[in-house]
């Protein structure tokens, strides 16, 4: 057992392999399970306990990241604080299942699912894989605020704007500026806006510091147009549709 919480994992993470595919599957049979039960799950109160208990398990998943390191002797300030766009995804998606607030939604949507979705296509994790508790850790979380957010939007019926859109990237760049601040002071690197990760990643690809920072920003906004586009396509049948009545 304590193989799978030792500092270093026994086995590298390999990009596609078939326990990442396997991974991916997993989430996406979620997602449709669901989609499958949304009817069901906008019941009292078992559309409570779903949500009371997708919140515990992003919570859950956040805490025992920080009690590994700290029990590794590497948790700092410079790096384990929750200010990574995942981390304050996770927190804001907990506080969206609890509250319902819709703008929290329009931010956890496009920031915390966009950023989520590239983390899990790419996850930097190269010296942990299954059945290792970080590896185990990184998809639940990121998987986590995925599943919070399509739930948010097959159960109770969210559905982001094109305004949510340019709100959501006003929002994430006052939040950059703040961390880039931060980072500055404290001689951190959260978000990776201070220097690239040791780690391969798609960074690699988009020039030096702080160059790649404005390529990132068409990569947000890009990814932001996507996870609307489904929206756009149903807003359209619905309006012909009604246009037909």
């Amino acid at each position: 057992m304590e193989r799978y919480f030792q500092a270093d994992g026994e086995d590298v993470f390999i990009l596609f392999s078939k326990t990442h595919w396997m991974t991916i599957f997993i989430l996406v049979g979620v997602i449709i399970l669901i989609f499958l039960c949304r009817r069901f799950l906008r019941r009292t109160p078992f559309n409570s306990i779903a949500r009371i208990g997708l919140a515990a398990t992003l919570i859950i998943s956040e805490i025992s990241l920080h009690a590994w390191l700290w029990r590794l002797g590497e948790w700092t300030i410079q790096y384990s604080l929750p200010f990574h766009l995942s981390s304050i995804s996770i927190l804001l998606s907990v506080a969206l299942l609890l509250t319902k607030s819709y703008s929290l939604f329009e931010f956890t949507y496009f920031a915390g699912v966009g950023s989520a979705l590239q983390a899990m296509i790419t996850p930097d994790i190269s010296a942990y894989t299954f059945p290792h508790f970080r590896y185990v850790h990184f998809f639940i979380s990121h998987g986590g605020i995925v599943v919070a957010n399509i739930f948010m939007v097959l159960v109770e019926k969210y559905r982001p704007t094109a305004k949510s859109i340019w709100k959501a990237f006003m929002y994430l760049n006052l939040y950059t500026f703040f961390v880039f601040l931060l980072n500055f002071f404290i001689e951190g690197n959260y978000m990776y806006i201070s220097e690239k990760p040791v780690n391969p990643s798609i960074l690699d690809y988009l020039g030096p510091w702080p160059l790649y920072l404005i390529p990132l920003e068409v990569i947000a906004l890009l990814t932001f147009l996507l996870l609307y586009f489904p929206f756009r396509i149903i807003n359209r049948f619905e309006k012909s549709k009604g246009a037909d009545k």
